[in-house]
This record gives structure tokens, sequence and C-alpha cells, in this order.
């Protein structure tokens, strides 16, 4: 392939990636309808009830449970680190990212409903938290492309909405398919076959029941919004020419715009932690704060309408302000909740001759929690989609993908690391919530990496199209 490298002016934030690419709301509903249906994903399999599932008595005790759950999942990240930069890469030159976006996201949806065969016994664990992890793998493939449309149906003076408002319908969603899921399957409002608990039937349905949703709403972006075109390029490389063309581009990009690759490593760490935070949040309502299933998809809900409320207040303080400023706000105010939950969630307290049991500090500032997620999320996005060239979408959210899951295995294996070094120190049960503080950890580093880093529009910016 021709090693030769070509600057190639980034388009200004004041233009749109394509001439022929006009922001419009149809094609904006479709785009957020992926993210309507990952919420089946997100929200219930990896956050409040699938994985609440993995992680109770029936597969060996919640702190042995969660240390494998961790486990898997920092494993996956590292996968990911080293396979994105092909998705990203060839799915601009190719002119197949919507092809992508649709072969991952069906991948996604295989492995969920697969996760029926997973009994509620020990030696089912192994097989529930392999699908997961590779759910997630293929996940963060299919969002490589998904997060390279933004471009596509946003205009400068809306991406930060546009992104916020993608957030919001993923949360909205996960109302939605938690509601249902709650009054079918959990507290089921009929008797009928689903509402079973033998060997864990309800549970196991839901999985099915996640699968179906997720593909059913991914379909949308995948009709309405046109196919990337195809770039000019030489010859494809291999695998291991990826990695070498990565890396070359990675150089340029450091010369010529040293503040994106910075905000690249800031991100991939505070991304990192707010992954974590939906992650094992449910988790640790169940077995630190003793919430029964049904109590986890209630806070679930809750937490989804200020996730939702929060990503759309953000967008708008996006497009005004700034992503920097939104994020590092968000942060702050993370590691404020976060740290209430960690130093208040040991016991019940009496302040000013009221009760305050350990359930009500989880549900306070687990909200907050929930408020402060979406707009770092989705400024994030925005940050980035602000900077990517004409083009170059997939590659840079690819370059995204890489580098937050190069880091990936940080907060899994800092909460799994708390954990293990808790358990000998407290009450048998005690261990999990000293799993927090390893995700505190992750997103104070962040925090700390990313105050520096210099906004969109504050230093200028060239690709360097290398082969």
């Amino acid at each position: 392939m021709n090693c030769a490298a070509a600057p190639e002016a980034i388009r200004p934030a004041s233009e749109p990636e394509s001439g022929d690419l006009v922001s419009s709301k149809g094609r904006i509903l479709a785009w957020a309808a992926w993210d309507w249906g990952s919420a089946a994903f997100n929200a219930v399999m990896t956050t409040f009830v699938f994985t609440v599932y993995l992680t109770s008595s029936a597969f060996g005790g919640e702190d042995q449970a969660s240390a494998v759950l961790g486990g898997a999942l920092a494993i996956a990240g590292a996968a990911i680190a080293l396979l994105a930069p092909v998705t990203g890469q060839r799915s601009d030159t190719g002119g197949r990212r919507k092809l992508w976006l649709g072969v991952n996201s069906a991948v996604v949806a295989l492995l969920t409903g697969l996760c029926f065969f997973v009994f509620p016994r020990p030696e089912f664990l192994l097989l529930g938290v392999t699908l997961i992890a590779l759910a997630n793998v293929f996940f963060e493939f299919a969002g490589v492309n998904y997060n390279a449309m933004l471009a596509q149906i946003s205009t400068p003076k809306n991406i930060g909405k546009v992104s916020g408002f993608g957030w919001g319908m993923g949360y909205l969603g996960g109302i939605v398919a938690l509601l249902i899921v709650l009054r079918l399957f959990v507290q089921p409002s009929f008797d009928w076959f689903g509402s079973s608990t033998e060997d864990g039937l309800n549970i196991r349905l839901v999985a099915l029941f996640c699968a179906l949703w997720f593909l059913v709403f991914a379909l949308p972006v995948l009709f309405a919004v046109p196919e990337a075109p195809r770039t000019r390029q030489a010859a494809r490389p291999g695998l291991l020419g990826s990695y070498a063309l990565l890396a070359r581009r990675i150089r340029d990009l450091y010369k010529i715009s040293p503040h994106t690759i910075y905000f690249l490593l800031a991100s991939a760490v505070f991304r990192d932690g707010l992954a974590a935070v939906f992650t094992f949040g449910g988790i640790i309502a169940a077995g630190t704060f003793g919430f029964e299933l049904k109590e986890v998809i209630v806070f679930a809900i809750f937490g989804n309408v200020v996730a939702a409320v929060g990503a759309t207040i953000g967008g708008f303080l996006d497009d005004r302000a700034g992503p920097k400023a939104v994020i590092v706000g968000s942060l702050v105010g993370l590691l404020i909740a976060g740290t209430a939950i960690l130093v208040l969630g040991g016991g019940n307290y009496v302040f000013f001759g009221v009760a305050w049991p350990a359930s009500t500090t989880f549900w306070i500032f687990g909200l907050v929690l929930c408020l402060f997620v979406g707009p770092a999320q989705s400024a994030s996005r925005a940050y980035l989609a602000r900077l990517a060239p004409e083009g170059k979408s997939g590659e840079l959210f690819g370059l995204y993908a890489t580098t937050g899951r190069a880091v990936s295995f940080l907060a899994p294996a800092l909460f799994t690391l708390c954990i293990t070094v808790a358990a000998p120190l407290v009450e048998p049960g005690g261990a999990q919530r000293w799993g927090i503080l390893g995700i505190m950890v992750v997103l104070l580093a962040g925090l700390l990496v990313l105050l520096p880093v210099k906004p969109p529009g504050k230093s200028e910016i060239r690709v360097v199209t290398a082969a």
C-alpha cells in the first residue's frame, strides 16, 4: 500500500461533514432509535437485571461472582482495544459503515438471546459472563460505526443537542424496556409461563426479550441514513498493517494536533469509569444495599428518567458552553456522589434526629450519579464529532474506541481488586461496596488528564492521511 502521507485539512467546525448529508428530523429519529433499542442491552442485560442475576447467590455468592464478572469484562475490554482499529478504518475506506453497524448489532442480539441458556447454578456462571463479555465486544464495534454517523445527521450548530437527544432516547428506551421486564417477567401483572421463577425462567426469558427489542430498533437507521461514501485508497491493509497504519496516524495526529490525542487519552479513562457506574450499579444495589430485583428495576426506571433529563440538558449546555465544561462539571458531580455512597453506605445513620438508612443513601446519591453520567457521555461523543474530518469519522471514532478500550480493564480490574483486598478485612458480604473506590479512582484520573486539554476550536487541527 502507498505509504506516502498527504496532509488533508479537516473540515472546520462550522461546516457539515458533507454537503448532501443534511440534518433532518427523520434521520435523527432513525439514528436515535438505535440508542433506544440498545438500552435493552445496556440497562437490562449489563446493568440492572441480568448481571444482577449472574451475581446472585445462585451462582456462588455476590463477592465471588462479581469478581468473575469484573475479570471477564476486563478481558473483553482488552480484546476491543486490540481489534477496534480495524473496524473504524475499514468502515471509512470501504464505504460499509452501515453494513458493519447492522452485522455487529445482529451479533449482539444473538449473544444476548443465547443468555437464555444460563441456568441459575454455579456451573453456568462462566457461560453467562462469557456471553455478556462477548456481547460487550461486538456492541463496542457497533458503537464505532453508530457514533461516526453523528456527523452525517447533524450540523455544527446542533451537534451537541443531537448527541444529547440520542443519549436521552437511550435512557427513555431503557425506562420502557425495564417497565415491560418488570410487569411481564419480574413482577408480572398476570400469570403466564414467563412469570415462572423455576430455573430462573423469567430472567432467562428477559434475555430473549432484550435480543428482540434491540434487533427491531436497530433497523430504522439502516434504512434512513445513507451509507458513508467510499474513500479512495490504494489497497486495504491486513491485520498487522492496520496496526501499523494506526500507529502512523496517531503519530501524525499528535504532531499536528496534540490536544486531540490528549482528549482521546483523557476520555479513554473517564469513559471507562462512566461505563463502570452503570455496569456495576445494579450489582452494588442488590449485593451491598440489599435491593430485591424488583427494587433494582424500580430504581433503574427512576435512574433512567433522571439520566434522560441530564443528557438533554447537557446537550443544550454543550452547544452553548462547550463540551469540555459539561464533561468537567459532570465528572465533579460523579465524584461527589460516588464518594457519598462509599462513605455513607456502610450503615444506618441519624442526622438531626432523622434516620438515614443505607438504602436511602443509595437512592439519593445513586440518582445524582445518573444525572451526571448522561451529559458526560453525550458531550464526549459530540466533542470528538466536532473534530472529525470529512470521510474520517469512523477512523477517529475507531481511535476513540481503541483508546477507550485500551484502558477499559481499569475500572473492572480496580473494582475487582478493591473487593479482593477488602474481603478479608470486612464482614462477609461487605467487600463489594469497596469496589466503588476503584471506580472513583478511574473517574478522578480521567478528570485530571482532561483539565489541561484545550476544547474544540482553540487549536488548529489537520489530519494526515497515511497509508
